[in-house]
């Protein structure tokens, strides 16, 4: 068998032929054995140690992450040591608190007379008027219940042939989410589940939002976007998106009649859910690339439009980021990747339906498992200072070399020097005419 033979059987099988690179004095902790983490680190020539060791890098749980940085613990860092996640990045990952966030930031922002904070009539499908933010409107209508319950009765009731969606504030992968039109519907489900809404003891909150009925379809098919931003700091706010996200299809086409309100192959996106359905498909896992989903709108719907979907998608992961960066606990020594999930709906507007502090690293297909490989050694370059020692002293400000297939969202540091730099230049142009 020759070398291109060889070449060509590897990349077949998703293999990704990387050059390993220069060798670096790393100890590194993880407690999460995925193949796409361990073929990183063991490429970089980093030595795996304990958690009781002595460790540079950490790639945490998330509850592994809570108890390093709990009172009990004690634990305190050193310059040389990096972990995966903030210590309450559940402001921005769990659900209720980051519709809170959201909704406290618009306020802020209304205070301040902000444009960003602009609202407008809009006519509800039951013919009401309404106020809604211009800027701000990237998150549906949600309650949190049982908190929230009368509010959620009253909005209800000014459209009630609308469809909302419940989902267990805590949970992932599509696990206890169901559909409801009728208060009734919603009234039964809370006496059954023993944890009626009046009460304030309830021991797990849901959020209800307003279902998005008019998704856009391709083939037919409900899907939705997960995108991956990588922060860095918080205040600055520093965040870059991985330009290798991908679209998630549902296995049966769309339906919105009253029948197939249960069947979540219809309505639910996540693959911890449709891979259980008859019509999934291992090949491509119901996956397509984000860079696909681009070029089929530009053919389909024309490329200023597509243009405007994708900045408006980046405004709505800049401005969820800033809702929650005064409240976040920014650590030096952290960094984060988030998977965003966004739907986007059929007048091209895209809605944010949740944020995830640990997507998944397991991959379901070849393509998957070489873009999940890719973004671990792109993160890996973002947060590490060129000589690839973990140092939270470094300024965190990456070479382009560095980001790989990231790009930058948003550095507030770098735009507040630039604005300064500029503002400097006004001076000294106006000092001179005088």
């Amino acid at each position: 068998m020759n070398a291109d033979t060889k070449k060509l059987i590897s990349n077949q099988y998703g293999r990704v032929n990387v050059q390993p690179i220069e060798r670096c004095r790393v100890n590194f902790c993880t407690d999460m054995e995925k193949s796409v983490l361990m073929s990183n680190f063991e490429r970089r020539g980093w030595n795996q140690v304990g958690q009781d060791d002595e460790w540079n890098f950490y790639w945490a749980s998330t509850q592994t992450c809570r108890n390093l940085f709990s009172v009990e613990s004690g634990y305190r860092m050193n310059d040389n040591q990096m972990i995966n996640h903030f210590p309450n990045h559940y402001e921005l990952s769990r659900k209720d608190l980051l519709v809170k966030n959201i909704k406290r930031y618009r306020k802020e922002l209304e205070r301040e007379s902000s444009p960003i904070a602009e609202k407008a009539e809009v006519v509800l499908p039951g013919g009401q008027m309404v106020n809604r933010y211009v800027h701000l409107d990237f998150i549906p209508v949600t309650f949190v219940l049982p908190a929230d319950y009368n509010m959620f009765v009253e909005e209800y009731r000014k459209s009630p042939q609308s469809t909302w969606i419940m989902k267990p504030c805590g949970k992932s992968q599509g696990t206890g989410i169901f559909l409801i039109n009728k208060l009734s519907k919603l009234k039964k489900w809370s006496r059954e589940a023993k944890a009626p809404f009046h009460s304030q003891l309830s021991k797990e909150s849901y959020v209800i939002s307003r279902y998005i009925d008019n998704p856009l379809l391709i083939g037919g098919k409900k899907f939705d976007l997960r995108l991956y931003v990588l922060v860095t700091s918080f205040r600055p706010l520093k965040a870059y998106l991985f330009q290798l996200g991908f679209c998630r299809f549902c296995t049966v086409k769309y339906d919105t009649s009253v029948t197939e309100l249960d069947n979540m192959y219809v309505h639910l996106t996540n693959v911890s859910v449709q891979k259980h359905g008859g019509d999934y498909n291992n090949i491509h896992g119901g996956k397509m690339s984000v860079e696909y989903l681009r070029l089929f709108l530009e053919g389909t719907r024309g490329r200023a439009v597509t243009e405007k979907l994708f900045a408006a998608m980046q405004w709505l992961i800049v401005h969820s980021l800033k809702a929650v960066s005064s409240v976040m606990a920014n650590d030096r020594h952290c960094f984060e990747c988030y998977g965003y999930d966004i739907i986007i709906d059929d007048q091209l507007k895209p809605w944010l339906v949740e944020v995830n502090a640990s997507p998944s690293l397991t991959s379901t297909t070849v393509n998957d498992r070489i873009m999940k490989y890719k973004l671990i050694d792109n993160i890996i370059s973002v947060v590490l200072p060129p000589d690839g020692i973990p140092d939270v002293r470094w300024n965190k400000v990456p070479s382009p070399e560095a980001l790989g297939n990231f790009d930058l969202l948003i550095d507030e540091e770098l735009l507040e020097k630039e604005e300064s730099g500029s503002a400097g230049r006004a001076y000294k142009g106006n000092k001179n005419r005088s």
